[in-house]
């Protein structure tokens, strides 16, 4: 008797649980099924993370810990062409001495086997440098900047002390614009003055821009004297800005590549002489006027110094740069931009 009534009972039991679960299936159908874990580590259900480069907002493979490294590019005519200038992810252009302008050339995403010519230090170059926590490369410094690189806050290497080490000299072009270097003796540098190479680099803003009351304008005039070699021009190909400078494409010297980048920036900065050799301050603190030019088009803006880095504002509201490359032309006034 008393084994029938626990056959009873446990057969009540396996009821009573099947009806459960068929409960608590119909619910999960009503509400939806738990999503699925993946586990990072097998090879099937592996998700890429999608990472981007800091200073264009283009794809990545991985997560970049590149340093940034700024060179001081030679603009002279005869140092024309120059090299690597096609793989820098920003370049400023601002003038010297005279009317001759000198390039800052920003790398991060990419790294040329060649980059030159370099030329000597300025101090206003030095702070747009120090806006990316750049290694500084340069040959030789005006009196403003070696106080400045000297005072040992500037990571820097100065072909002055590495000639015919770091630094060579291109015997087909005359001194002083035949200095060149490659990124592997900027990372010698770093390493012989114990610098990092590597570190977090903060991104530079990357969204759509409302372009609806945007200009049409895909060619653009720079005109930094009457002088032909110190004007520059941009052509919209539909895609990309493609440069020239003195009435010649601006192409790397090695490979032949045009510069052609996505974004072409162009603030209005004070300049003043501050001596007898012509040399110059340039005020990129204060902020100012400025036109961006994007996607065929340009917009009136300002711009501000955010933590040492021009960026463009509207209506004091941020504005984001297009995915690519950018260069930056600094003039004393807006009315030497033309654009059609």
């Amino acid at each position: 008797m008393l084994r029938r009534l626990l056959f009873l009972l446990l057969i009540t039991l396996a009821v009573m649980f099947g009806v459960g679960c068929q409960r608590a299936e119909q619910n999960m159908k009503e509400k939806g099924s738990p999503p699925t874990t993946i586990e990072q580590g097998n090879e099937q259900g592996k998700e890429e993370a999608m990472w981007t480069f800091p200073l264009t907002g283009m794809p990545a493979s991985e997560k970049t810990m590149q340093r940034v490294v700024a060179v001081m590019v030679n603009n002279y005519p005869t140092a024309r062409p120059q090299s690597g200038l096609h793989k820098a992810d920003i370049v400023y252009e601002a003038l010297a001495e005279g009317d001759i302008t000198r390039l800052l050339a920003i790398y991060q995403s990419e790294q040329p086997d060649v980059i030159g010519p370099v030329r000597s230090a300025r101090d206003y170059f030095i702070q747009l440098s120090n806006g990316f926590h750049a290694l500084y490369v340069c040959h030789g410094w005006s009196p403003e900047a070696q106080r400045l690189l000297q005072s040992g806050s500037v990571d820097h290497v100065n072909g002055l002390f590495y000639d015919g080490t770091l630094f060579w000299r291109d015997r087909t072009r005359k001194a002083p614009h035949n200095s060149y270097i490659s990124f592997e003796h900027i990372k010698k540098g770093a390493e012989k003055n114990g610098y990092a190479f590597e570190e977090e680099v903060k991104p530079l803003p990357f969204f759509s821009n409302d372009l609806t009351r945007a200009v049409e304008a895909t060619n653009i005039d720079v005109v930094y004297s009457k002088r032909s070699y110190a004007h520059v021009h941009y052509t919209y190909d539909g895609t990309k800005y493609v440069r020239s400078s003195g009435g010649k494409p601006t192409v790397d010297r090695e490979t032949n590549t045009p510069i052609a980048v996505e974004n072409v920036f162009v603030v209005e900065a004070t300049h003043r002489i501050i001596d007898d050799y012509g040399r110059r301050d340039i005020d990129f603190t204060s902020g100012g006027n400025g036109y961006l030019f994007q996607k065929g088009t340009v917009q009136e803006v300002e711009w501000k110094n955010v933590e040492g880095r021009l960026l463009p504002y509207k209506s004091g509201a941020p504005l984001g740069f297009v995915p690519g490359k950018t260069w930056i032309q600094v003039v004393p006034n807006l009315k030497q931009v033309q654009y059609e």
